[in-house]
């Protein structure tokens, strides 16, 4: 038997130590194994000749039989091709290609059988193939071949020539050679349960399938069980975190609790709220200690959440502290936290890479002493300098900005770990929030406060100017405020895109009445703050800024967000920055500008963002359009997707049949010393080996 996992794809009849050094510095793929898990992107029926005469451009991909009858070079230069007038002995066609003319010419003969497979268009009349394949008739079992696979490879690769139909002979090649059936990765009793097709068959099918059926079977049992073990892997995790650590004990919920809902309250809960704040109790009443993750859309307030969750820990005799990513952000959240608490006895102090000198200096011995009680701050929090008394509880605010080492060094400034709530504004699919942050407990607040407008979403083309700043003129005349975002700071030669500083000098002309503010990423936090505060105040009507201000900027008097270049931003980006406007009781406008020529998923992306202004109903949209890996987030959160054929935006059910049953194979098994499970737990270690990346996210 083949030993999969040490035989290196080198010693493939084929392959040999150049192309095996392309396939693993292009595809990852160093062992026979590796190989088998390189999958196909697509498979194209391989079974049927077609007449010439039966040839149509609205076809996909057809194959024909017969010869070449003459070459013909036309243009010249760049333009030069190459055309070979073929025949079926019933019809005509033509064979373009634009490269490779040499090989082509000394490769292919007159007068000799080929099957010709591509896709056919029109030109001048007459059907044409551009590059087709080129295959001579005695080489090819048309019976034989059925499903023909297409494998992704890499322009380095095609110039080595290792294209599709190599790794397809390296693939068949290792199939023929496998005398024995593939090991099982799954036990018995759970392929039985399921009703798997067999590995062995499994991956057979899903390089070479013979019907849509097998395929389809092939891909259920291949894509589970790389569900199955992600999730595997983080629920073990998760439990033997629970196990490993026992959280705090919050027994009361007393004076600073029931004074600020009494007294201090800025409005009444949402139910949604209350059904958060009771979770959050619940978790730090328990004896484990608490990891949730509080979902909520903008404006929801998971602000106000979040401290009535840190007023139990005072009441418990703890610190609390919250985590921000950008000094903006953590002013902002100290603002706010001092206006909700008034004139409480609750000590609230910032620490940033701003803070120097002697407040910084009483800032950490108040952390140290206790009289701080929570602590704002950015990563500044993490240095070593920062002690803390008694730490209960931590927040980390769009927590998909800090790293996983980050956010662990905080469970380290205490011989316990802290509570942990970490919140986003940027709504996670149910999918996506099963495997990044599977670990985690989940609430969700659905709900916005009364009174809340809906923002008027529109899409406008930026040949429209004028339309728009009437628009804005008129909204600057009713005593509101305009934000404009752009995506880049200085224009990029290779990007026709609208810049700030072009932005911010065309608006001082169209708008010399008004104070116009500009805030972007290369500033001096001192000036950048300086701006955004002229801004609030109300002392400047328009901000220019680039994608600083998506976070946790909050001006209720702002009801215009314009933002450049739409096109360029994922619909969660587009989706944040809308949401910085729409906090007043005045109606808000969200004016997506674009140029006119547009691909079809970002006019997708438009429309969406017009129709709809739920977050979780956008977050799903932007996983079909984009994928995981391309999410906003995932990278920063430690996780790669490295899936090699599930895909989160269409297998949720497979996703939760394999949650379900990694649950099952727990509540059973929880040390992993049961026989039924031999084969499972060798794989599950086999994979931790690989490093293959699965989220463990705290």
């Amino acid at each position: 038997m083949l030993d999969l996992d040490r035989q290196e794809v080198m010693f493939l009849p084929g392959v040999g130590p150049q192309r095996a050094k392309l396939l693993k510095e292009e595809l990852h793929v160093s062992t026979l194994r590796d190989l088998l898990y390189y999958f196909p992107y697509k498979h194209i029926d391989r079974s049927r000749l077609y007449a010439i005469n039966e040839l149509s451009s609205d076809m996909p991909y057809v194959q024909v039989r017969g010869q070449i009858l003459s070459f013909e070079t036309e243009g010249e230069g760049r333009k030069r091709r190459l055309v070979a007038h073929f025949t079926d002995g019933h019809g005509l066609m033509d064979l373009v290609w634009f490269q490779g003319l040499k090989y082509i010419l000394s490769h292919y003969k007159l007068h000799t059988d080929y099957i010709v497979f591509g896709r056919p268009t029109a030109f001048n009349g007459r059907i044409n193939i551009s590059h087709p394949d080129l295959d001579p008739v005695e080489s090819l079992k048309l019976s034989s071949m059925g499903m023909q696979p297409y494998y992704n490879t890499t322009e380095k690769m095609k110039r080595a020539g290792l294209n599709s139909r190599a790794i397809e002979h390296f693939t068949s090649t290792l199939f023929l050679r496998l005398q024995e059936r593939i090991p099982e990765t799954l036990p018995d009793y759970l392929i039985g349960q399921l009703d798997l097709m067999s590995l062995d068959d499994a991956l057979r099918q899903a390089h070479y399938p013979k019907n849509a059926s097998l395929f389809r079977q092939a891909q259920f049992r291949l894509k589970f069980e790389e569900l199955f073990y992600v999730q595997l892997n983080i629920l073990r995790y998760t439990r033997d975190r629970i196990r490993k650590y026992h959280g705090y004990v919050f027994t009361r919920v007393g004076a600073f609790f029931h004074e600020f809902y009494s007294d201090y309250l800025p409005f009444p809960l949402t139910n949604a709220q209350k059904r958060v704040i009771r979770e959050i109790r619940n978790d730090m009443g328990s004896g484990r200690q608490m990891n949730r993750l509080l979902q909520g859309d903008v404006g929801s307030g998971k602000t106000l959440v979040a401290l009535m969750s840190m007023l139990i820990a005072l009441d418990n005799g703890f610190q609390a502290c919250i985590m921000a990513p950008t000094e903006i952000l953590a002013e902002q959240h100290l603002a706010t936290f001092r206006n909700f608490l008034g004139d409480m006895s609750v000590r609230v102090e910032l620490l940033t890479g701003s803070v120097k000198g002697k407040s910084r200096e009483a800032v950490l011995r108040g952390v140290q002493d206790g009289s701080v009680q929570i602590l704002v701050g950015t990563h500044a929090v993490l240095e070593d300098t920062v002690v803390f008394q008694h730490l209960g509880m931590v927040v980390i605010d769009e927590q998909h900005r800090f790293g996983v080492a980050q956010r662990a060094r905080l469970w380290t400034k205490n011989n316990h770990p802290p509570h942990v709530l970490v919140m986003t504004a940027t709504p996670i699919p149910r999918t996506l929030a099963m495997t990044l942050y599977g670990d985690l407990d989940v609430s969700v607040i659905d709900e916005l406060p009364p009174g809340r407008k809906p923002i008027v979403t529109t899409h406008q083309f930026d040949n429209r100017r004028e339309l728009l700043y009437q628009a804005m003129r008129k909204q600057i005349e009713l005593g509101r405020q305009v934000y404009v975002v752009y995506p880049l700071i200085k224009e990029s030669e290779k990007m026709d895109i609208k810049n700030l500083e072009d932005g911010y000098e065309q608006l001082c002309k169209v708008f010399p009445e008004y104070k116009i503010s500009k805030v972007h990423g290369k500033m001096k936090p001192i000036e950048k703050d300086a701006e955004m505060q002229r801004f609030a105040s109300g002392e400047t009507k328009i901000l220019v800024a680039t994608t600083v201000i998506e976070v946790g900027v909050n001006v209720p008097n702002a009801s215009v967000m314009v933002i450049e270049n739409a096109e360029r931003f994922g619909l969660a980006q587009l989706h944040q920055l809308r949401g910085r406007v729409g906090r007043g009781a005045d109606q808000s406008y969200c004016i997506l500008v674009t140029k006119y020529e547009l691909s079809r998923d970002t006019r997708r992306r438009m429309q969406i963002m017009t129709e709809s202004n739920d977050g979780f109903e956008i977050a799903e949209e932007d996983l079909k359009l984009r994928g995981p890996g391309d999410l906003e987030g995932t990278q920063q959160s430690g996780i790669a997707f490295d899936l090699k054929l599930a895909n989160l935006a269409k297998d949720g059910q497979i996703l939760q049949l394999a949650r379900d049953t990694a649950m099952q194979v727990l509540d059973h098994d929880p040390d992993g010393v049961l026989p039924e499970n031999k084969i499972l737990w060798a794989q599950f270690y086999r994979l931790k080996k690989q490093n293959i990346n699965w989220s463990a996210i705290s």
